[in-house]
């Protein structure tokens, strides 16, 4: 792999992650939030947040398994070696871009799938229900990601990870940066925090989706209006795919910097 190849993928990664948390510096709230601010019922954020604490526990402990079954991971992880040695041998960028292609194209199927999922449970003014359907999909979509670089979602230090991708994702100003610098942490020393507890893991990545979520998924528990509510569940995605990608493709480039030739 050529070094002048790689570095330059590294810098373009580095000035694409520099613009996504600039872009977030401030959250403007649309007119959509604001017109429905006095109308949620004031446990709605609450009941958000406990399903995506369920939603997140069950998964990571029976789900990922019945997840596995919408994708071919075996097949995937054999087409990212075959891409890994292209890599390694030929040194190109064409070669490095084509395992973030594949990745890329791995987060746009999730994307159209959330989408369809999300206006379907709209039309049906099921909005609290959707989100063990949406945060499948979310974990579907960050697992694909994981497996096109060369990574694997299993193990405790990688279920930190993940959330922490999700909770950044989500987030804006100072906390975005804080969620951030955990990951790079994480990219530069990939092992768990001193004192790390799941549980409290996932419910700080619950908070942030759940206040960010509010309106929408009160407006998709709506029939037929909810539809408006569930396509947002296509935004929120393409935030945590972006961000998952440019994250895993960072940790893929920098555990190449020792290789010879790089």
């Amino acid at each position: 792999m050529n070094r002048n190849n790689h570095e330059h993928e590294l810098k373009q990664l580095i000035l694409k992650e520099n613009r996504f948390i600039a872009g977030r510096r401030n959250k403007k709230e649309t007119a959509i939030n604001r017109f429905l601010a006095d109308k949620v019922p004031e446990k709605l954020s609450e009941s958000i947040n406990v399903a995506f604490s369920k939603a997140f526990s069950i998964i990571f402990d029976k789900g990922t398994s019945i997840i596995e079954l919408t994708y071919k991971k075996d097949e995937l992880e054999k087409d990212f070696q075959v891409d890994l040695y292209s890599a390694r041998i030929r040194g190109t960028r064409k070669s490095l871009k084509k395992l973030s292609n594949k990745a890329d194209v791995a987060g746009g199927v999730n994307l159209a799938a959330s989408g369809v999922s999300g206006i379907g449970m709209g039309l049906l003014g099921m909005g609290l229900p959707d989100i063990p359907v949406f945060t499948a999909m979310i974990l579907r979509c960050i697992y694909e990601i994981a497996i096109r670089y060369g990574f694997g979602y299993e193990t405790e230090e990688e279920k930190y990870f993940i959330l922490l991708l999700i909770e950044g994702a989500v987030s804006y100003g100072s906390h975005l940066e804080k969620v951030n610098s955990k990951i790079e942490e994480y990219i530069s020393n990939p092992v768990l925090p001193e004192n790390y507890n799941r549980t409290s893991q996932i419910l700080n990545t619950s908070s942030v989706l759940s206040t960010e979520l509010l309106y929408m998924k009160f407006l998709q528990g709506v029939p037929i209006v909810g539809a408006v509510g569930g396509a947002y569940d296509v935004i929120y995605m393409n935030n945590i795919s972006k961000y998952a990608r440019m994250k895993y493709k960072k940790r893929f480039l920098l555990n190449f910097t020792s290789e010879v030739n790089i």
